[in-house]
């Protein structure tokens, strides 16, 4: 008789389990089953173990695998018997496997599920969070193969493989016997199993990030022999940013007895070189590229940034190649940007690494760039630091990234990076598709909750080369969904940088109320319109006159922020003439020092042809009487002298020299308040105008300003310490960052308090899923009929009306006495369905003579009964016609979607977009999120609706959905909200098996 462990494999090779995986360090590794091929990688293996890590896993001296051992460890049927290994260059460097059991400990089969578990792990990769990922990934394969539960023996004195079970956040029990841990836990997913693996996926990717951008050292392969080319120039932008650690060259045509190119050490291969190499930046024609990646790989380089061309973006063979490309790189634990990338940045004064095609490097900041286009990135890069006819360029960059086609790391690896980095105050992302939405706004919801995350989104096809998911949902209903998550959706790279320059140096307003004070009456009103556009609370503008000083400015500033009614103030100004007439950088200085006064308010300013103040406002200097030289024509002074004070609030880094702004050949040398040591200003603010309740934190301030009676009449540049303000050369653009700017605001505080999704004591989870089951024998996918539709969602307590068939005349009268008058006769046929315009509808039908007529009518009119389908259904109390929707996308997940039926939906979009499950709070501003929600509230006199009921019952949809993932489609149209309580008219659901969600699997690296 055979035992389980005698039989052979039953089962074909699971290739679905094989998994790419970033490790805690930053390093990849591949898991894979272990097959009969792996003998002799067993056997290596374990060599390579110590005697220690041998006795922890074998209680007892265990130098050797016996040919017996090696046989049982090689030999699996991947369904009672299952080991996986970590490899890494293809050899392994850990193994877990499982063992069925039943009663006794003894080998078992199905139905038994419980299994035994067992690690061992190299020595040299202990600490990497090597066995943490394996048991992630065995668990996985244990549930799919109907196991629920593993044990595990652990010695006392193992305490990492202890540590490595309890840590991981499931159900567990613990006992001691015989001088040994007996562990037990379930396997089923937990709220902490589910945070403990995305907290170790954020440190895993973020450090994995964290190695391409801050490299110890770094190899340019494919630096030509004579001037020019990508390699040469990249090397050149290196060498010249200042790059902090050990920098090569590397061709492999290099002469034998060629030391250096331009200063730095030349070698013919990675491998001459000595001493460890962290980034290898890959400037090669494609077909090269493998044999660097072999290089580099037996080096142990850490990372590559590819900026070759010829992959995905040039067709189905360079696609392939792009393939093996990651593949190749990922067996030697690398990470890859790139392929066709423009390179990387990183200006924190220990790193200064400028490994891309930007000519010079960008100023020292706090905001995050991201790209996947070369091209808007030298656009970003060259807006952000624009001197004049624009927006001011004094808030620089943290680090950038291009990700060129994104083949390996992605927006949401950088996103990982970014949470957490502390160099990094605001993220700005050009996106030209979005591989992984569901992730992507699971990342975004977590990092907008800390800084802000401003992106633009491409709405056509994903460019050539990049792998994205399919989804069904459009472009708008993604865009509502990425708001919903936090982020700042705009639709230009000009919106992107106005937002994240304003975000970067301003604290986020309190609410919507706007203060506008200026020097030009006109500009003012048009500043006034354009926040009413924009959905902001504008008080009437403040005309200081054609002839205001900057002493009037002042004044007007201090008040406005003092005053409690405003959240934000905008200052218009115009170019003045006269002998009054304030220069750019006295009214530079004016505007910043009363800006000083209250820190806790965002502060803008739109100039029209001022060509000076968007500069002095960036360089307006603190209490130093040497930092500016102030007159009346506004020509700075000492503006360009190293060491000058800097204006505080930007929080930019220090950096040693002053530099012309960059990717503007020629431009006369600015002071760039980047450059220099920063001070903050004093933190005082009016009483009047905190506002605890709502105010972000990081923009609250001590409670210690004057009230306004206090504010002084004049001010001097000595007495106040001023902070940037950014300036924008039209209203419309001042306008749409602040509106962007109070939404983020308003989102970050009711982030701090999403509600909750509500339980529902008359909900049938069980029953339902019997239902389900019950009915998905039929087929993996179908719409399931009218009778079955109320009696599922009867169970979520969602009722609705019943229509009962009315093939014939006789028939509806038998129908309307069974439901009781008055009743409603409908053609249910897919193209008169839901459209009384085309009169297949008859309502308030009071008695049979009427109900008869109406029959008579609509098949006269419109078609024979068998064309129609009527039917007929009891009166539902008059209220606003609604649809209550729910889909799950292959690609963002499960949706809930609502809006008023008929063409308010259907013609004009209008619907709003959550992802379920959906909190309470999530539920009320669905209902108020769509433009046509004021007829739900009373609009010209009408009647208000039952909004708190249309509320519960999508709260009882989202429910279902989230409970049921075979309910893959749910539509309630019309659902009729009256003044008291909601009837649901009409209902579709359609089941299928549920879709695979990688979110709830084990951490994976998107599959090549």
């Amino acid at each position: 008789m055979q035992t389980p462990a005698d039989r052979q494999d039953r089962h074909e090779y699971p290739a679905h389990w094989e998994a790419d995986v970033v490790l805690r360090d930053g390093g990849t590794a591949r898991i894979r089953p272990i097959t009969v091929d792996d003998a002799d990688r067993l056997v290596s293996f374990y060599e390579q173990v110590s005697d220690e890590s041998k006795y922890y896993r074998f209680f007892a001296p265990y130098p050797r695998l016996s040919a017996k051992d090696v046989h049982r460890f090689t030999h699996h049927d991947f369904v009672d018997r299952v080991g996986l290994a970590a490899t890494i260059g293809g050899e392994f460097i850990a193994t877990v496997r499982y063992d069925r059991v039943g009663a006794g400990g003894m080998p078992a089969s199905a139905p038994a599920d419980e299994a035994e578990v067992a690690f061992l792990v190299q020595d040299a990769h202990q600490g990497r969070g090597v066995a943490s990922t394996l048991l992630e990934h065995i668990a996985a394969v244990a549930r799919e193969r109907g196991i629920r539960r593993f044990t595990a023996e652990v010695l006392p004195a193992n305490t990492k493989m202890i540590k490595v079970f309890t840590d991981a956040g499931y159900t567990q029990k613990r006992s001691f016997e015989d001088g040994v841990v007996r562990l037990e836990f379930d396997l089923e997913p937990t709220d902490r199993s589910l945070a403990v693996q995305r907290a170790r996926e954020q440190r895993a990717e973020s450090h994995s990030v964290r190695r391409l951008l801050a490299p110890g050292s770094v190899a340019v392969v494919g630096v030509g022999r004579s001037p020019g080319g990508v390699g040469r120039s990249v090397l050149g932008n290196i060498r010249d940013a200042g790059y902090t650690g050990p920098l090569h060259a590397v061709n492999k045509a290099f002469p034998a007895d060629l030391k250096d190119v331009d200063g730095v050490p030349a070698y013919r291969s990675v491998r001459d070189i000595e001493g460890p190499v962290d980034l290898a930046v890959v400037a090669v024609p494609a077909e090269h590229v493998p044999a660097v990646v072999t290089e580099c790989g037996e080096h142990g380089v850490q990372g590559l940034v590819v900026l070759s061309a010829g992959y995905a973006e040039s067709g189905p063979e360079g696609r392939e190649r792009q393939r093996a490309l990651v593949r190749h790189a990922r067996a030697y634990g690398m990470r890859l940007i790139g392929p066709n990338a423009f390179g990387v940045i990183n200006t924190a004064p220990d790193v200064r690494l400028n490994a891309s095609l930007a000519p010079e490097m960008p100023r020292p900041g706090r905001i995050g760039l991201f790209a996947q286009s070369g091209a808007i990135g030298i656009a970003l890069l060259s807006r952000l630091h624009r001197r004049g006819g624009g927006v001011t360029g004094v808030t620089g960059v943290s680090t950038f990234v291009s990700s060129g086609n994104r083949a390996d790391v992605s927006g949401n690896d950088v996103i990982q990076y970014w949470y957490d980095d502390p160099e990094t105050d605001v993220v700005l992302m050009y996106l030209e598709s979005i591989g992984n939405p569901r992730k992507f706004t699971r990342l975004a919801r977590r990092t907008a909750a800390a800084k802000p995350l401003v992106v633009v989104q491409g709405a056509g096809a994903a460019p050539q080369g990049h792998a994205v998911r399919a989804t069904r949902l459009p472009h708008a209903t993604v865009s509502a969904l990425l708001r919903q998550a936090g982020v700042i959706r705009v639709d230009t790279i000009t919106e992107l940088v106005d937002a994240g320059l304003l975000l970067a140096r301003q604290p986020l307003p309190a609410g919507p109320r706007v203060a506008i004070l200026g020097n030009s009456e006109s500009l003012g009103i048009l500043t006034y319109d354009r926040c009413l556009a924009e959905g902001l609370r504008p008080a009437p503008p403040l005309d200081l006159t054609t002839g205001a000083t900057a002493d009037d400015f002042h004044r007007a500033l201090a008040r406005a922020l003092a005053d409690g009614t405003s959240d934000a103030v905008v200052v218009t100004a115009i170019p003045a003439i006269g002998e009054g007439s304030p220069g750019d950088m006295e009214l530079a200085e004016a505007l910043s020092s009363a800006a000083a006064l209250v820190p806790g308010k965002p502060v803008l300013v739109v100039h029209v042809e001022l060509g000076g103040l968007a500069e002095a406002l960036s360089a307006a200097t603190s209490t130093a009487p040497s930092a500016v030289s102030v007159s009346g024509s506004g020509t700075p002074g000492a503006l360009g002298t190293p060491g000058a004070p800097v204006a505080p609030g930007a929080g930019d880094r220090a950096q040693g020299s002053v530099q012309p702004a960059p990717f503007e050949r020629g431009a006369p040398p600015a002071t760039d308040a980047a450059t220099l040591p920063a001070t903050r200003a004093p933190e005082t603010r009016a009483p009047e105008t905190q506002a605890p309740e709502t105010q972000a934190p990081e923009t609250q301030a001590p409670e210690t300003q004057a009230p306004e009676t206090q504010a002084p009449e004049t001010w001097s540049p000595a007495t106040h310490t001023p902070r940037l303000i950014p300036a924008y050369p039209a209203a419309e653009r001042a306008v749409r960052a602040l509106a962007e700017a109070v939404k983020y605001g308003q989102w970050r505080r009711e982030a701090a308090d999403p509600g909750k999704v509500p339980e529902y004591e008359d909900i049938d989870e069980k029953g339902t899923a019997e239902l389900i089951e019950g009915f998905l024998e039929r087929g993996e996918g179908l719409t399931i009929g009218e009778a079955e539709t109320c009696e599922l969602l009867g169970k979520y307590g969602i009722q609705v009306r019943r229509a009962l068939p009315a093939p014939t005349p006789d028939a509806a009268v038998e129908a309307a006495r069974t439901l009781g008058y008055p009743v409603a006769l409908k053609a249910t046929a897919p193209h008169l369905r839901h459209r009384a315009d085309l009169g297949g509808v008859r309502l308030d039908l009071a008695d049979e003579e009427q109900l008869r007529r109406s029959y008579a009518e609509l098949t006269e009119l419109i078609g024979a009964p068998q064309e129609l389908r009527p039917v007929v259904q009891a009166m539902a109390p008059r209220g606003v016609d609604t649809v209550v929707r729910a889909v799950i996308d292959p690609a963002a997940g499960a949706v809930l979607s609502f809006g008023l039926a008929g063409a308010a939906s259907q013609l004009l979009g209008d619907m709003a977009h959550r992802l379920i499950p959906v909190t309470d709070r999530e539920a009320t501003s669905l209902v108020r999120a769509i433009r046509t929600a004021p007829l739900l509230f009373g609009w010209r006199g009408s009647t208000p609706v039952d909004t708190p009921a249309l509320e519960e019952l999508m709260l009882r949809v989202s429910r279902l959905v989230d409970d049921h993932p075979e309910v893959v489609a749910v539509t309630l149209e019309p659902a009729v909200v009256a003044q008291h309580g909601v009837s649901v008219l009409g209902a579709t659901v359609r089941l299928a098996p549920p879709p695979a969600r990688d979110d709830l699997g084990p951490r994976t690296m998107p599959a090549y």
